[in-house]
């Protein structure tokens, strides 16, 4: 009897072993890789770059296929494997499907047009090479510039489109130009 009433006991005491479920959606949040001085290169479908980004802190969570970068530095290569450079203070990447995301100073350099574009946020889908944002832009190849509330860029294409309230300076060429 002794044997039994402690058997219940046991398992009736709440220190005892006890089943904790797992929260699915809380470990979905944990990060698998955190790493320092990284470099990531996500290659397309021919086995072609299609952007690389280098950081000096990634924090990778597989379960949602999402890294999240701080001071991001990406090359990023249309059709024709020119490059283009973004940076920015924060990013974010998801390695599935490409997509970037860059807050905070973001820029992105045409290095052989010789122009750069200036937002706070800049998206950019690395299948279609299509770069957009939707806050307050600033387009300039010195001495030019053009403000605008949108932008779309498409690398292939070497097409930019600025949309609402594009206001922009030109100034005339000098002669000894």
């Amino acid at each position: 009897m002794v044997f039994a009433l402690g058997g219940v006991l046991v398992w009736l005491d709440p220190r005892g072993p006890q089943d904790q479920s797992i929260d699915a959606e809380a470990r979905a949040q944990e990060p698998g890789h955190v790493l320092e001085n990284a470099e990531i290169t996500l290659f397309g479908d021919t086995g072609a770059i299609q952007q690389s980004l280098t950081t000096p802190r990634l924090v990778h969570t597989p379960q949602t296929a999402m890294t999240d970068v701080l001071s991001p530095r990406a090359t990023l290569f249309d059709s024709e494997e020119r490059q283009w450079l973004a940076t920015a203070e924060t990013g974010t990447l998801n390695t599935d499907t490409q997509a970037l995301t860059l807050a905070g100073s973001a820029q992105l350099l045409a290095p052989d047009e010789g122009w750069q574009l200036n937002t706070e946020l800049l998206h950019y889908d690395g299948i279609t090479r299509h770069a957009w944002s939707d806050a307050e832009t600033i387009l300039q190849q010195p001495p030019q510039r053009i403000d605008a509330s949108r932008m779309d860029v498409w690398l292939d294409d070497s097409q930019i489109r600025l949309t609402n309230n594009v206001r922009g300076v030109h100034p005339p060429a000098t002669r000894s130009q």
